[in-house]
């Protein structure tokens, strides 16, 4: 593959799947960190059952007043019209739904006294009517194949069945003056939020012949120990209605006291008139089920699921079930991916999945009765994807494109929006490449350089090293709002980034090699890939280079100051783990660490000290930057400050970077910006300038 360089035009994409030549551009600048925090974000497609037409969400960011909103988009896929934005949108909306007669277009909408509720509207998007006034927000809805309810997701006591009973328990709470929170069972905290006592339930509107919400709220999961949708991220894919509108099937994993230690999620049934328990269909998988979708004859079906519990990184597979027999099957056991969403095709011939594949993430289709998988995109990272009819549609970003909606016809993307178009028409991104070495195992592992901005032939330049979080994740050609290797190219540097043993897209199990090996196989990766990006590319300066990493990356930032610091003039870590036995009393989600590790940190302590990067303090020398946020409850901030202390104390430059409403990522707009700031500027001060001292 060849360097690729700058955003496609909508037109050129349609006929290059993402390849595109340098171009020059008049005034050309890099991607500037306050581009990358302003631009808008377009996604969650939906068409209308008829396929003639399009909404979407946009995200649009308020730099000033730090803080974004969102708006709904529509374009007619008939008359072939430039997007347009629905009236409706001035009161904010999002979260846009088509009736099954594609005539009302639902939405949430939090105009009226704050509470985000459902709302409706036509095609035209002139005027809303408010769907629902339930006594709390609305943080998931769905709607019945046959029209005639609506299943939404509510945040409630679970001992309480009226969400108003919820609502009121809430504001008394308020006028209590004794601040103290007893608890009895973790999760005391998730994500970055502390537990308040509530569970995600789902709650039955029903509707009438004129689509207006008739009686009350009729609870569907009364009594149920878990949340639907889970927490911290799930949403209305968590939970499916058959085709008759008398069944809901959800997702869900049972809270007790297991929960944080727990990957088994199952799939329910339960009945849309609350008459009947949920009742579990998949109680003999011990690991996770999730993602329910209904065929469209509404006979079957389709989900993911993983079978090794407590590994939240294991391959899904794609299963089957007959909803009247109850039988199921995986559909091909011997494909190697791990699709992350689930979508049928129109005549339920086949299902629809994305998953990571070689340093890309691609839409594949899957026949359902041979199981034959086929490709469907190829470059690029497919991050969305809506069907009606014989209409597809998918959103798709890359290195060099943050992101577009496009129409899927024969392998051909025909671009559908050009959002950006004006706070881009400047920007001519980096160039990239794939490149990829022989690894740990003598196995092949695959990477990414980025040409710096303003390369010249001949010229070499200070380079970065970045190293992805997760570990089973992957830095491939895919935008990012976070780290994006394109500001670092802007900033000068060339980029080197390594999908080591562990990382996703490569079978299962290069995947499950970084399990209890934190800090040797992907260690010889990087190492290996660096020798090899600095023999294949030589603009690289390997004498003036700088690794970074977050996350995981953040702990191979620390395992490499005691084992691996010879090439770096300095090292960034963002919300590493450094005390590997601490993170595992301190850190929410247990099985990770517990899985990782090979066990309970008091049974299994070796597990957990063999390749802890405190035990390697004695050996650092490097200057290192740390940033760590005091939200973020997956790697707590103590983690950040004992590296720190470490560092201060054995007299080596550093320096602390600490966001107070910021957790395991940084979000707001102004935050991104001082991030980005406080990173160049430590970049500079050891790769470009001469050493100093604290």
């Amino acid at each position: 593959m060849s360097f690729v360089s700058r955003r496609l035009a909508p037109a050129a994409l349609g006929l290059a799947l993402g390849l595109a030549a340098v171009t020059g551009a008049a005034h050309a600048e890099p991607l500037t960190a306050k581009t990358l925090a302003t631009l808008d974000r377009i996604g969650d497609p939906q068409i209308s059952p008829d396929g003639r037409y399009l909404v979407y969400d946009l995200r649009t960011v308020d730099y000033d007043a730090n803080k974004s909103s969102h708006s709904l988009w529509l374009i007619d896929l008939k008359a072939k019209a430039a997007p347009r934005k629905l009236a409706i949108s001035e009161g904010g909306a999002t979260g846009a739904r088509w009736s099954a007669d594609g005539r009302t277009l639902y939405f949430i909408s939090s105009r009226a006294g704050g509470s985000d509720q459902v709302w409706r509207t036509d095609a035209a998007g002139a005027q809303a009517t408010q769907m629902t006034h339930l006594p709390l927000d609305i943080g998931a809805y769905k709607l019945s194949p046959d029209g005639k309810h609506m299943v939404v997701a509510l945040a409630v006591f679970p001992d309480l069945d009226d969400p108003a009973a919820t609502k009121a328990r809430m504001d008394a709470k308020k006028t209590v003056k004794a601040s103290g929170v007893l608890y009895d069972k973790l999760f005391v905290r998730h994500w970055d939020t502390w537990a308040d006592g509530t569970r995600n339930h789902l709650y039955a509107l029903t509707l009438d012949a004129k689509g207006a919400v008739a009686g009350e709220a009729v609870p569907l999961t009364k009594g149920f120990d878990g949340d639907v949708p889970g927490k911290p991220f799930g949403g209305d894919e968590d939970f499916d209605i058959a085709k008759d509108g008398a069944t809901v099937i959800f997702s869900a994993r049972l809270a007790g006291r297991t929960e944080p230690w727990s990957t088994n999620f199952d799939l329910y049934a339960t009945l849309m008139d609350g008459s009947a328990a949920p009742k579990d269909l998949t109680a003999d998988n011990p690991a996770w089920d999730g993602t329910p979708v209904i065929s469209p004859d509404g006979t079957k079906l389709a989900y993911l699921a993983m079978k090794r519990p407590g590994f939240e990184a294991d391959r899904f597979g794609v299963w089957i079930m007959d909803l009247k027999s109850g039988d199921r099957h995986e559909v091909d056991p011997t494909w190697d991916r791990s699709p992350g969403s689930l979508r049928w095709s129109a005549d339920g011939r086949a299902l629809l999945v994305t998953a990571d594949d070689i340093g890309k993430a691609r839409l594949f289709s899957i026949d359902v009765r041979s199981g034959a998988v086929k490709p469907l995109t190829d470059d690029g990272h497919i991050s969305s994807v809506a069907v009606a009819g014989r209409t597809v549609i998918v959103g798709r970003d890359a290195l060099n494109n943050p992101g577009q909606l496009y129409r899927l016809d024969g392998g051909k993307l025909t671009a559908l929006t050009d959002v950006n178009a004006a706070k881009l028409a400047a920007v001519n991104f980096s160039q990239y490449e794939q490149f990829s070495f022989a690894g740990w195992n003598g196995e092949t592992v695959h990477g990414y350089v980025v040409k710096p901005y303003g390369y010249q032939p001949g010229h070499k330049y200070p380079v970065v090293y970045l190293i992805h979080g997760g570990p089973q994740g992957s830095f491939g050609d895919s935008w990012s709002y976070r780290w994006n290797p394109e500001v670092w190219a802007g900033w000068g540097y060339g980029v080197v980034m390594v999908d080591f043993h562990g990382s996703t897209g490569y079978g299962q199990a290069f995947t499950d090699a970084i399990s209890k090996h934190w800090g040797d196989r992907p260690l010889e990766d990087l190492q290996k890939g660096w020798s090899a990006a600095l023999a294949k590319y030589s603009f690289l300066d390997g004498d003036h280079a700088c690794a970074a990493g977050a996350s995981y990356g953040g702990y191979m930032i620390y395992w490499m100051a005691g084992n691996w610091n010879q090439p770096w003039k300095c090292l960034i870590d963002h919300d590493g783990v450094f005390e590997n036995h601490d993170m595992a009393y301190a850190t929410e989600e247990l099985w990770f660490s517990e899985w990782e590790n090979g066990g309970l940190p008091w049974v299994n302590r070796e597990g957990y000290e063999k390749f802890n990067p405190a035990n390697h303090v004695a050996d650092w020398t490097k200057p290192m930057l740390i940033i760590h946020s005091q939200k973020d409850y997956r790697i707590p901030l103590e983690q950040g400050l004992g590296a720190f202390t470490a560092l201060q104390r054995k007299g080596i430059p550093s320096e602390f970077l600490t966001f107070p409403d910021e957790n395991h990522w940084v979000l707001k707009p102004q935050n991104s910006v001082e991030w980005h700031a406080t990173v160049e500027a430590w970049l500079k001060r050891w790769t470009q300038e001469p050493a100093s001292t604290m």
